[in-house]
């Protein structure tokens, strides 16, 4: 069997185009970065691992604290802020987009984070380049402004400029924007998946497991809430009671009792361990205690459980966590601090991205902000008890037994 036997792939998601707004789709519906982060958000597993690999992205900030505290934009949000807005949309998205303002000089004097989802490529011109971003804050056109849904037109889309800091581009796009008041700057988009290329997040090869993970923490849930947890039923003759109202006349006793009502009652963790009351009207028929023990469905999806998450770590790259949770024997500092080396080495091209995008933004700042050309980010390190324990006193002693000194 080849390549044209099998059953042919689906493909991840598809890029269209959107002529009113002149735009390329990110995905079919122009929402497959929001169906993504919804997705991420409802599996317990997958959240603790993007959680995780954006921290490591993060690492502990630029190297630089001076470069690091820099104040970048007029919301008064330093480097370090960026850099963890930027680490977020890199694990959610496998990109980022930063926006520069500049002066009539051509030089950047203000940058600031846009969020990646909220960015959409203009289509191609004829020499295979893109000029402008499209910029909406909720393209799914929920989000509102003033009680208003800010609707996705050309009123609220945005069109900004790709970045290209050459002065003589600058200056030939600030006077077709009628000025530096109306001129709206430049973002540069990043993708990790190639240059105009909409990106996928690393997890999108897991869709179905994330999913899944999701479905297993509904059964466990309802399992617990909804489940038929009786302790037993007790089983016993109706009793003869005679009631008489005011005129001495004997009242009929209403037998109508409807049973499926009741289950209510003996649904879920609050009432476990509860006891059926089953009245019979058979007079041959003794009292009884019958015990009751309901399906735990917990079991039945073990092995899709321990699969599921075990794929799921594997999406991340976080064999070495999957091991440290797994593991039989607990986990040591050395099986930590092993992981921690390893998941840095992981994380460097995202770091290098952001390092990379930095450069290229502050070599055209207005002011020398970096002087000593420092972008790296430092990398996350496992601090353990005992690197943070005092050095206990050694007692050292002659052949004989006796102490003959301290270290």
């Amino acid at each position: 069997m080849n390549a044209n036997s099998v059953i042919r792939p689906l493909k991840r998601f598809s890029v269209d185009y959107q002529t009113l707004l002149n735009i390329q789709t990110y995905g079919s519906d122009n929402l497959y970065p929001q169906r993504m982060y919804d997705l991420i958000q409802n599996s317990s597993t997958g959240l603790t691992c993007v959680e995780r690999y954006m921290t490591f992205i993060e690492g502990n900030g630029l190297h630089n604290k001076e470069f690091a505290e820099y104040i970048c934009n007029r919301k008064g949000e330093t480097l370090d802020d960026i850099n963890s807005l930027i680490a977020a949309d890199l694990a959610y998205y496998h990109g980022f987009a930063l926006h520069v303002n500049y002066n009539m000089a051509c030089e950047i004097v203000e940058l600031q984070h846009i969020p990646f989802q909220n960015c959409r490529l203009e289509e191609e011109e004829e020499d295979g380049q893109v000029v402008y971003i499209n910029v909406h804050p909720d393209w799914t056109g929920k989000r509102t402004r003033k009680g208003k849904p800010i609707n996705v037109d050309k009123k609220n889309v945005k069109k900004i400029y790709m970045f290209n800091p050459i002065p003589e581009v600058v200056l030939s796009q600030i006077e077709a924007s009628g000025g530096i008041d109306s001129y709206q700057g430049q973002i540069l988009w990043v993708s990790l998946d190639g240059r105009y290329q909409y990106p996928k997040p690393i997890y999108d090869k897991v869709v179905t497991n994330l999913s899944t993970d999701e479905g297993l923490d509904n059964v466990k849930y309802r399992n617990v809430r909804n489940g038929f947890m009786l302790s037993g039923m007790f089983v016993h003759r109706k009793g003869m009671t005679i009631e008489y109202d005011e005129s001495g006349n004997v009242v009929p006793q209403n037998d109508e009792y409807d049973f499926a009502k009741s289950l209510d009652v003996f649904q879920g963790d609050m009432n476990c361990c509860s006891i059926m009351d089953v009245t019979i009207n058979s007079e041959e028929e003794k009292p009884e205690f019958i015990n009751v023990e309901g399906t735990n469905y917990d079991s039945k999806f073990n092995c899709t459980e321990s699969s599921t998450i075990e794929r799921i770590y594997s999406a991340f790259g976080q064999e070495p966590w999957y091991n440290v949770r797994v593991s039989p024997s607990g986990w040591s500092s050395s099986l930590v601090e092993e992981a921690y080396e390893y998941y840095n080495s992981y994380v460097s091209k995202q770091r290098r991205a952001i390092s990379r995008a930095l450069k290229r933004i502050f070599d055209h700042w207005f002011e020398v902000a970096n002087a000593a050309e420092d972008y790296e980010i430092e990398p996350l390190v496992y601090v353990s008890n005992k690197s943070t324990e005092q050095p206990q006193a050694q007692i050292v002693v002659n052949n004989n037994g006796t102490p003959n000194h301290i270290k």
